[in-house]
């Protein structure tokens, strides 16, 4: 099954000239979200991670469903201010200003292999951002996935030796 015809493109949006791939459409579609999800399995199996993270809020929706399937624990990535008790962040730039994500302080323990997901890596920032904070943590951070990648943004390049898997690659 190829994915990339369950995936919608919304051109203009957010802002004028981007085109904005949307997973709502590979949501929508049971089979080719079983498919999705059964790929991912076997990508994130071969880490044996402990854990799986997921970035906000994309992220949530793949790495959620995929700990279940895979009888894992599941901790969320958010933006500043977003999680309760006490927290971890790291800041970070962005093109334009800078940003902070945040985990929960016990979401993870030293040396627990995680694996951080998301629905999309563009320019690599939000997960470079993460990889930092569960290292910080001291987690093993073992692999990244995502469904799609946007080769032409080059993001991978920011997530060092952790290895990244995506399903769909877009070039343009």
């Amino acid at each position: 099954m190829d994915l990339k015809d369950h995936i919608r493109g919304i051109p203009d949006f957010p802002k004028p000239g981007i085109l904005f791939y949307d997973i709502s459409t590979l949501l929508a579609q049971p089979d080719a979200w079983q498919v999705a999800m059964g790929r991912l399995a076997k990508i994130v199996s071969r880490h044996q991670p402990d854990i799986l993270a997921g970035l906000d809020a994309r992220g949530f929706l793949v790495a959620a469903p995929l700990a279940l399937k895979l009888g894992l624990g599941f901790t969320m990535v958010r933006k500043q201010g977003k999680l309760p008790g006490e927290t971890m962040s790291y800041a970070y730039d962005l093109e334009y200003g800078s940003n902070t994500v945040e985990i929960q302080q016990d979401c993870v323990q030293p040396g627990q292999r995680v694996v951080i997901l998301d629905d999309l890596l563009a320019t690599g920032g939000t997960m470079e951002a993460a990889i930092n904070l569960f290292k910080q943590a001291g987690a093993d951070v073992v692999g990244t996935a995502c469904i799609i990648e946007l080769n032409f943004l080059k993001g991978r390049d920011k997530l060092g030796d952790v290895p990244f898997d995506t399903l769909v690659s877009y070039d343009d």
